[in-house]
């Protein structure tokens, strides 16, 4: 990390004019990778909650589509 640092840095100094785009580009990749795990735990729970609050054997099949996408 810090020879990462260390690269953004000089390339900073040197290219001073993409400054305000690497940042932006950061804050943006940054704020997506906290939001995307949030949707792929959010699928299953919308295929499973309705499978067990459902008292017949009918609906089992949401319950096992939500297994399914929860190894994805």
């Amino acid at each position: 990390m810090i020879l990462f640092s260390y690269f953004i840095s000089c390339f900073c100094a040197v290219y001073e004019n993409t400054q305000m785009i690497l940042i932006e580009d950061t804050l943006l990749s940054f704020g997506s990778s906290l939001i995307y795990p949030f949707g792929f735990k959010l699928l299953p729970g919308l295929f499973r909650i309705p499978a067990l609050r459902s008292k017949n054997k009918n609906k089992a099949w949401l319950y096992k589509i939500s297994k399914l996408v929860n190894l994805i």
